[in-house]
């Protein structure tokens, strides 16, 4: 039987089947079809059922497919029973689809399978016809075979379709036995050919997913094969049944949405009032059916509906996932990948390691004592492009407590990485979602999560369409001089949809809550509520406004208060906003006007402030007097950051090798304060342990003596431990120098500032000296590899401001050319810091990424 599990057959005979009828319309008299009122009495008993009499009275849904299970069975049985269908008969009666599970949406097919024991094929068709025949008069859709117990197993072991179907079915009437044969072969067959069929039934789902969409973002979904549907419900059984899932991966009720099993009844639920409203067998939800249904279903307007679908979908798609990914790893091995060594825990960060392919929590961590251990794992995922394991994700939600307000830097910081790693972020604040532990970060999401837009140019649910614009906007990160606040800003620019008012002054209200919760400086709080609340003044000034008229350049400078920095901010959120939106809504017509109106912007602000050094410590002063080597380390403002302290004799490349030692010891700068006193450097880094805790001041000391001295080449060390954190894959050449494999989100950016420009101030910036400004993402020992280049390019470094924003840095160095100040040495020096920062990966002509 080419069976579909949940209501549609394929057409055609059965070359396997025994005796197989074909369907059609009876012959009024013929002698196969049974008594009229037989007949009658199933018509009229369907009739009644999906009649109801009126609203108040008629079935809900649940009890409405039980009460069809009840009728199908008890005719079915009476039947079995008058053509002799009985225990010992030869005979049973199995069904699989709807009926075999127990949830029969009202005119979804009977998928039934006759089961005999190699009895006389007269016979057989004799007892096929009468059975088969009552039910076409009654006009019930039928998806029938006749098969013994080894035809079936052959049928399954070749049809993965007829497999699937029949994992569900379930005994009906007549020999029981029989009917266990089949059952238990079916599902010993499954199992033991599962390793060789996995990769077809993953196929298969992909290949649906891809024709049928993903429920949650289409406005008229397909709740049986689109992603997160019901057949999606079926794989997991399928996989619980081969022994690979526990059948509820990941999710249980305590979960936002009740869990697995309730995304599921709803579904159902949803599908049955739609059979109902159509009257007729129908998968695909119209619009114009969407109202009624919220109503029979007691959920609300067509939105509210489209809100619980994308809340089940979700829900379920998140579910398969968990569940293909356990089941891949539960696979049995076979011949020489059974000599496979054990996966290593390879360290990603402070209690967190990769194994397997997954990102879980250490043998050490102690989630119920560690309140920042959530973001760093989902920092660590989101970084490495690996999911978090459903395991670990459970254990969190379970015991990592509430971060305390405001928020630990630390904490600040894994938020950043996690927003700003582009399309890695959607899935791992994704899986955060489902299992309750991003509402937990950000308990105002809430009123967003799975909220359809009410404009039908947005592809997305509010909050998808939050991450997606977070995502676009990581690509923007070196185009503004504040990373952080753009994503950030991007991640919140509609939180305030949802709630009722203008969402725009609502989420200017939250950002602010949000921001202090954070722990962000008041004025960065400010920054980024003005943000919220202009997030569509440059688009809507641009689009509908005349540019040629000074007035209106002058009331968005006037929106702003002057402020360069939220102006640039606002274009890139601009830009984001429309690329997460849909297909067409951003393109050169919009992008040359909103473009257009910052630059008119700009010239009337005037211009940006040049960057400054920050003072000197008088204690690092006096380490200095002697002229010696000094590494000091003492604890940070921040949990699991210090303050490395470097003071030595101002010698060329003394950066580059006290940078490498700290990268070497996998120390992450943080930020850095760079300078001179006299003959010597002294030089400050915030840094931050990737796990454990930082060697002693004088390992690192012992290891800068070293490196000054030439017995370690720090950068060559580097390269091989980059190497090592990727899996020894090679680093590829993609600008004349090695850049590492993971590449960024956003090219890097340089730019350059002239003594005297605006906001410089004498002592800073002395007559032949230039400021050069880096926006780029960060790398393994990025800060020595930069210091290396300026080096060797005739470039010294007199001061420098290094800051590390989530996965950006935006570093300002100070620095004299020796070598003189033309258009050609910066042009040099220029090509030479971009071939050691991380460029984005390189786009094929349709705009797809190369791999």
């Amino acid at each position: 039987m080419h069976s579909d599990p949940y209501g549609s057959a394929v057409d055609g005979p059965d070359p396997v089947a025994t005796t197989a009828t074909g369907s059609g319309p009876s012959v009024s008299g013929d002698p196969l079809s049974g008594s009229r009122g037989e007949v009658d009495d199933l018509a009229r008993a369907r009739a009644q059922l999906l009649a109801g009499g009126s609203r108040n009275h008629r079935l809900d849904a649940p009890s409405l497919r039980h009460a069809l299970v009840d009728l199908h069975e008890f005719w079915l049985t009476t039947k079995g029973n008058e053509l002799g269908i009985r225990p010992d008969s030869g005979f049973a009666i199995v069904a699989v689809g709807g009926l075999g599970r127990r949830e029969m949406p009202p005119y979804s097919d009977l998928d039934l399978i006759l089961l005999h024991d190699d009895v006389d094929p007269a016979l057989v068709a004799e007892v096929a016809d009468n059975l088969w025949y009552p039910l076409w008069d009654a006009h019930i859709k039928l998806d029938h075979s006749v098969r013994t117990v080894p035809q079936a197993l052959q049928v399954a072991a070749t049809d993965l379709t007829a497999a699937l179907g029949m994992l569900e079915a379930r005994h009906i009437a007549g020999d029981v036995e029989l009917s266990h044969l089949l059952i238990g072969g079916i599902r010993r067959q499954w199992r033991t050919g599962i390793r060789s069929r996995f990769d077809e039934l993953v196929a298969q789902a992909q290949a649906r997913w891809q024709r049928s969409g993903q429920i949650a973002h289409r406005a008229e979904p397909d709740l049986k094969s689109g992603r997160g549907g019901l057949r999606d419900v079926q794989l997991l059984n399928a996989l619980s049944i081969a022994q690979l899932t526990d059948g509820m991966p990941g999710l249980g009720p305590d979960s936002p949405g009740g869990g697995l099993a309730s995304a599921h009844g709803r579904l159902l639920d949803v599908r049955t009032e739609l059979h109902r409203v159509a009257g007729r067998a129908r998968d695909q939800l119209r619009a114009q059916d969407a109202d009624e249904i919220g109503a029979a279903l007691r959920i609300g307007d067509r939105f509210d509906l489209a809100r619980s679908l994308s809340d089940c979908a979700r829900t379920i798609s998140y579910s398969v996932d968990v569940g293909i990914r356990t089941a891949n790893n539960s696979l049995p091995r076979r011949g020489l990948s059974k000599l496979r060594r054990v996966p290593v825990r390879r360290p990603l960060d402070e209690g967190v390691v990769e194994h397997g392919g997954e990102v879980v929590l250490a043998r050490d961590a102690r989630p119920s004592k560690d309140p920042g251990l959530v973001l760093r794992a989902a920092a660590a995922a989101a970084q490495n492009g690996m999911p978090i394991s459903a395991s670990t994700l459970n254990r969190l939600s379970d015991n990592a407590p509430e971060l305390r307000e405001p928020w630990p830097k630390g904490a600040v910081g894994d938020l950043l990485v996690l927003i700003g790693s582009g399309a890695r972020a959607i899935s791992t604040i994704e899986a955060l979602d489902r299992t309750g532990l991003w509402g937990r970060l950000l308990p105002e999401w809430g009123a967003v999560r799975d909220l359809p837009p009410r404009d039908a140019v947005h592809t997305w649910t509010v909050d998808r369409h939050l991450v997606e614009t977070a995502a676009q906007a990581s690509a923007l990160t070196t185009r503004v001089a504040r990373p952080d606040l753009l994503v950030l800003g991007a991640l919140l620019h509609d939180l305030g949809k949802g709630r009722g008012g203008d969402h725009s002054e609502v989420g200017a209200g939250l950002a602010i809550q949000i921001g202090t919760r954070l722990g962000l400086w008041p004025t960065d709080v400010t920054l980024l509520s003005e943000m919220v609340r202009h997030h569509l003044l440059l688009a809507q000034t641009a689009t509908r406004r005349d540019l040629d008229d000074p007035a209106t350049v002058q009331s968005v400078v006037d929106r702003l208060g002057g402020d360069p920095v939220l102006l640039e901010l606002l274009h890139a959120l601009a830009e984001a906003d429309s690329l997460a939106t849909g297909p067409g809504v951003w393109g050169d017509w919009k992008s040359s006007l909103i473009g257009e109106l910052v630059r008119r912007c700009r010239l009337v602000m005037a211009g940006e402030a040049l960057p400054v050094p920050d003072p000197i410590d008088p204690a690092h002063i006096e380490m200095a007097a002697d002229g010696g080597v000094h590494v000091a380390l003492d604890p940070g403002s921040a949990t699991h950051t210090y303050v490395v302290t470097v003071v030595a004799p101002d010698t060329p490349g003394l950066l580059s090798h006290a940078a490498g030692v700290l990268a070497l010891n996998s120390l992450r700068v943080l930020s850095a304060s760079l300078g001179s006193y006299g003959g010597s450097a002294i030089n400050s880094f915030v840094v931050a342990p990737r796990f454990g805790v930082p060697p002693q001041a004088g390992l690192l000391r012992q290891e800068l003596i070293r490196a000054i001295g030439g017995e370690i080449d720090v950068l060559a060390l580097i390269d091989t431990k980059e190497r090592e954190a990727r899996g020894n894959e090679p680093l590829v050449d993609r600008t004349g120098a090695a850049v590492p494999v993971q590449y960024a989100q956003a090219p890097p950016r340089v730019i350059w500032f002239d003594v005297g420009g605006p906001g410089g101030s004498p002592g800073q910036v002395e007559p032949g000296q230039v400021i050069v400004e880096l926006r780029a993402e960060d790398r393994l020992g990025l800060l020595s590899r930069l210091a290396r280049v300026f080096e060797r390019n005739g470039a010294d470094v007199r001061w420098a401001r290094v800051s590390t924003l989530g996965a950006s840095v935006v570093d300002a160095f100070c620095i004299a050319l020796t070598n003189g100040d033309t258009r050609a040495a910066r042009e040099e020096l220029e090509r030479a810091i971009l071939a050691v920062v991380p460029a984005p990966e390189p786009k094929t002509e349709d705009g797809a990424v190369h791999t």
